[in-house]
């Protein structure tokens, strides 16, 4: 095991700041290609402090729509040239982005277990990180930094996605899933998948999942596998959702309200987000379809204007940005539901349907959107 803790001191205007790189390597549990990139970085701050430099950590700008291009095949990944941005130790500027942690404090903790929570790294020192948020950001520049995939660090996510139907799989542990009931969503340490599904269906909110969960859906209509994210999607759904298109190639559906949100959210499994652009490859899934709630539903049900929610300003900008993202140039059915929902200035909740009839969502919507083809 390797062991190497860095103090930086800078004194400057009356004041002593401490930075801190804690790496805990395990050389049993990290891949060679992992090992050889935290070495790189660790012996560079070796460097720097030999030489008497304040060190540097050079972190590509993940937030910067100039660094991503949009591949129909991948969905948003980051460019090979990127630019980036240095955090310096002797940096007022550099010293704000420290200013994110507790103390002014800049930590990056590979844990030596097998596997280990986010979380659990946040509550190791909670003064420290100062928030989760912080431990989260950092995790993902470490792994942009190193350019290796996030699991590849043995820090997971804490998960709050569910997932339920014809599926069963084994746990690293042993331990064997039958999602029949629902379970809860393991992205990344589930084998020996099995399946006869013949689609899967990705819905947006718990409370329609549950609903769908209360109507046995999954096996009335046809054999299925229905994920919730409950809402924004985690790591650990995001990494399952394409585990599972991975391993049978079935179709994949979406359920979402209609609004800008739920657009939102279908967008990141589909085509991913900026900020993880730099695992595209292991996040998005292309062929992923809007099976609904489509704006054009509503008019086609004649739902009632009542029913329906005016848009907020912040359902405005929304909607302005997601036009003008580059995946929706090459969807020209998606476009045209966007201008439906711009021009109306109206949204709905999949729970609008109930309007219509109770179980209107599970007994008539979902099997005639499947079986007449009612996606886009």
């Amino acid at each position: 095991m390797i062991f190497v803790r860095v103090e930086i001191v800078d004194k400057t205007q009356s004041r002593t700041r401490f930075y801190h790189m804690i790496c805990v390597v395990n050389s049993l549990c990290f891949s060679s290609e992992v090992l050889e990139a935290i070495e790189n970085v660790i012996q560079g701050v070796v460097q720097s402090l030999a030489q008497k430099k304040a060190p540097v950590l050079t972190v590509a700008n993940r937030a910067d729509w100039r660094n991503i291009e949009f591949k129909d095949s991948v969905g948003l990944q980051m460019i090979p040239g990127c630019t980036t941005k240095q955090i310096r130790s002797d940096c007022p500027q550099s010293a704000r982005r420290f200013g994110k942690l507790k103390k002014n404090c800049f930590s990056i903790i590979i844990t030596n277990t097998i596997f280990c929570l986010a979380r659990d790294i946040y509550y190791s020192d909670t003064l420290l990180f100062g928030s989760q948020s912080v431990v989260d950001h950092i995790i993902n520049d470490i792994s942009c930094m190193l350019k290796i995939p996030r699991r590849s660090l043995h820090v997971l996510s804490t998960t709050k996605g569910f997932v339920a139907g014809n599926l069963s799989y084994t746990e690293e542990d042993g331990t064997k899933v039958n999602c029949t009931c629902s379970a809860t969503v393991s992205g990344l340490n589930t084998k020996d998948l099995t399946s006869h599904a013949k689609f899967i269906l990705i819905v947006e909110k718990d409370a329609t999942f549950q609903r769908l969960l209360d109507d046995d859906f999954f096996s009335k209509v046809s054999p299925c596998i229905m994920i919730t994210g409950r809402g924004i999607p985690d790591l650990n759904t995001r990494l399952l959702v394409r585990k599972l298109w991975d391993s049978f190639q079935i179709p994949v559906f979406t359920l979402m309200d209609a609004d800008p949100h739920g657009v939102e959210i279908m967008c990141v499994y589909k085509y991913g987000s900026v900020s993880m652009s730099f695992e595209a490859h292991h996040l998005t899934v292309p062929s992923i379809k809007w099976l609904g709630l489509l704006p054009s539903d509503l008019e086609r049900l004649n739902i009632r204007k009542d029913a329906l929610i005016p848009f907020t300003k912040q359902d405005e900008n929304k909607l302005a940005s997601i036009q003008k993202r580059p995946y929706i140039a090459c969807q020209p059915l998606w476009k045209k539901e966007l201008e439906i929902m711009a021009a109306s200035k109206l949204k709905a909740e999949i729970q609008v349907l109930t309007t219509v009839s109770a179980d209107y969502l599970s007994r008539v919507y979902l099997p005639n959107k499947l079986q007449f083809g009612g996606w886009l």
